[in-house]
């Protein structure tokens, strides 16, 4: 990082800070806790490509709402799924 950024984040950090909020009187997570907490970065990422759809079938996505990158996504992976199962 930069000294800029870091003075930046400083400024934010500072402004933060909670003159009035106890950080001792929190209990501590539960290890149940713990345990059920996720760690995002272990998540597999996506793969940024570039598809050629045709104008109907964006249309169709589209008309579904918001999210319709996300939609093709998903029904892949539903038909993905379907295929696993059915061998």
């Amino acid at each position: 990082m930069t000294d800029q950024e870091i003075q930046a984040l400083q400024r934010i950090a500072t402004r933060q800070q909670d003159p009035n909020y106890d950080y001792v009187a929190n209990d501590p997570l539960t290890p149940d806790q713990l345990a059920n907490m996720v760690r995002f970065r272990d998540v597999p990422r996506k793969v940024a490509v570039s598809v050629r759809l045709d104008p109907q079938v964006l249309a169709w996505l589209k008309s579904k709402g918001t999210g319709h990158l996300t939609r093709i996504n998903d029904i892949l992976l539903n038909l993905m799924d379907a295929e696993s199962r059915s061998r």
